[in-house]
């Protein structure tokens, strides 16, 4: 496959220069409707929050079903592609997606930081339900609060010993928040 030459200093104007472009600054970058939209991705003060999540993962034994990825490429749309911090795919999805299908994860996770805006955060909340997912959690590691969203209208906020849980998608996937922040005694 012979990629379109594009100059990686110039920013993409289109879907399809977006789709081939290769910055190499440090940023990863999203696509919505036109719009190039700039980020640094998890941080490193975060990987422990998808660490904790994976465990339970393995721990109920759904890598048997599906696997979650941490940034993927997820096309909400034809003219929208975003990079979520945790998303769920269910084993037939990851095949359609080495097939090129693309596919809509039905449970995300989002951990918020403090340079997130809050106009932005709702509007991925917004595509992501009108996309066809089932489950969004946002994680605001500084409060160690939990909006846990069925729908963009049916949130559950959890803190301390409330229980988060994707049971929609993933019935006994849930975790109280105060074990989502506590360091395992074994590191």
């Amino acid at each position: 496959m012979i990629k379109a030459s594009h100059n990686v200093n110039q920013s993409p104007r289109t879907l399809e220069e977006f789709l081939i472009w290769e910055p190499n600054d440090g940023f990863k970058y999203e696509w919505n409707d036109g719009e190039l939209i700039k980020f640094t991705g998890m941080k490193k003060k975060q990987y422990y929050i998808y660490d904790v999540l994976n465990l339970l993962f393995i721990e109920k034994g759904y890598y048997k079903n599906g696997s979650i990825m941490v940034e993927p490429d997820v096309m909400l749309t034809g003219v929208q592609m975003r990079r979520p911090d945790i998303a769920y795919f269910t084993r037939e999805q990851v095949y359609q997606g080495r097939d090129g299908v693309d596919v809509i994860p039905e449970f995300i996770i989002e951990i918020i930081s403090e340079t997130d805006q809050l106009y932005k955060i709702e509007d991925k909340l917004t595509e992501y339900f009108k996309a066809g997912v089932k489950v969004v959690w946002n994680i605001v590691p500084n409060h160690e609060i939990v909006y846990v969203y069925t729908s963009r209208k049916n949130v559950k906020i959890c803190t301390d010993d409330d229980v988060c849980s994707a049971a929609s998608v993933l019935p006994e996937f849930q975790i109280k928040v105060s074990e989502m922040f506590v360091v395992p005694t074994t590191v």
